[in-house]
Formats: C-alpha cells, sequence, structure tokens
C-alpha cells in the first residue's frame, strides 16, 4: 500500500513515523524547505519531497495516480481541502482522507466526497461535552469510509436503556448494539441481553444518525 502524507507539521511527522515503523510505503509532501529537511533527518531522505502538495507537478511527481491513500494534514483548511479534490477528481485516488481544522468546514469536506474528515476540535468539545452530561458516548472507531461510526457508551443509572431487553430499545433507523462489556467479560448482545448500569455497549450507527443515538442512549422516556 502507497501512502501520501500532505503536511510534513507535528501531526504529519507522528503519522508518518508510525506508518513507516509498520512498513508502509510513504511519502510525506512538505512545503517548507527546512521543515522537509528536518523530516528527512528523522524519517529519511527517502520517505520526503519537498513541494506544495496542493500543486498538480508536484502530486504528479509524488506519485499521486498510485497512491492508494492520500492524507490532508496541513494547518490550512483551504489546502487541504485543495489536496484532496485533486486527489479524488484528477487523480481517482480510492481512499482520501484529511484533518480539518474548524469544525464548521466539515460539511464542505462532505460535500465534495471526502471518505473522512478529523477534527481535534471537534473531538476535545465532544469529551468535554461528555464530562459536563456525565453519560459517555465516545466514538471509537469508522467504517465504510467513514459513513457508519462505532461507538462506545458507558450506562448510567439514568440511561433508558438500563432494565430493558435490547429487543425493547428504540434505536435510530439501521443503528444496532452489537456488543457488551459487564465485570469485564464481553459478550455479544442478542435480542434477549437486558441491559444494567455500568454496561460499556459497543454500537454501529450511521454517522448521519449519531446524535439521535446520543439521545437514545442517554435521555429518559
Amino acid at each position: 500500500m502507497y501512502l501520501v502524507l500532505v503536511g510534513g507539521g507535528h501531526v504529519g511527522l507522528q503519522l508518518a513515523k508510525r506508518l513507516v515503523a509498520r512498513g508502509h510505503e510513504l511519502l510525506v509532501l512538505e512545503k517548507d524547505s527546512r521543515q522537509a529537511q528536518r523530516l528527512s533527518n528523522i524519517l529519511g531522505e527517502e520517505y520526503v519531497m519537498h513541494g506544495d502538495g496542493c500543486e498538480l507537478h508536484t502530486q504528479k511527481s509524488a506519485g499521486f495516480n498510485r497512491a492508494d491513500v492520500v492524507v490532508a494534514v496541513t494547518g490550512e483548511d483551504e489546502d487541504n481541502l485543495v489536496v484532496c479534490q485533486l486527489a479524488k477528481e484528477v487523480w481517482n485516488v480510492e481512499r482520501v482522507l484529511s484533518r480539518v481544522n474548524d469544525p464548521d468546514h466539515e460539511e464542505i469536506f462532505r460535500e465534495i466526497g471526502i471518505d473522512h474528515t478529523v477534527s481535534a476540535t471537534g473531538i476535545i468539545f465532544t469529551l468535554l461535552e461528555q464530562q459536563l452530561q456525565g453519560d459517555e458516548i465516545v466514538p471509537v472507531g469508522a467504517l465504510h469510509k467513514g459513513e457508519v461510526e462505532v461507538v462506545e457508551s458507558v450506562l448510567t443509572h439514568r440511561s433508558p436503556l438500563v432494565g430493558r431487553r435490547a429487543s425493547e430499545v428504540n434505536l435510530p433507523p439501521g443503528t444496532s448494539i452489537v456488543y457488551l462489556v459487564r465485570d469485564g467479560v464481553g459478550t455479544a448482545v442478542t435480542g434477549e441481553t437486558e441491559f444494567r448500569a455500568g454496561d460499556v455497549v459497543v454500537t454501529l450507527v450511521p454517522t448521519t444518525r449519531a446524535e439521535d443515538l446520543r439521545t437514545a442512549l442517554t435521555t429518559p422516556h
């Protein structure tokens, strides 16, 4: 698998170090010459290219045409958007992911077909909101190109699921509670599973229904 990372700042460097350690074929594009040299010293010259990842000729030299994955992690959403759009529309890259610095821009990325975005601001806000509300609903992964979220939830005594069987719970369309951890022991969830306070449940939910799931798991009926 060949991966191109556009942006060699702190995020790009840390991603690159992990990917290189796992033996992936990788190239980091960095437009600042000093930072590119620093990256070369850390990662190795074969993993770094100096150039503007928003420019077509640079993308061609970097091998966008054979990339399996392109990840845009610069500090500028506008640059990340250009990188992703060109990767999709010009080079037909199958999997394109992007860092989004302003959560308000995530919808724009989705509209042009970007497979998945990550917003550090959004993640921190979600975690803070969970602390304020007392109920924990934590996104832990994504499936089907980001269209389905894997969500971990800790049921408190206030949860409407407590004391009810899985078959009795009304969830958003396309949503399934698939796994439960109780007292350190994990089991698959069936229609007869009865939920208790303290249970950790794993749910698959369409990304567009994530907020509806929060309501279903935390709002008393």
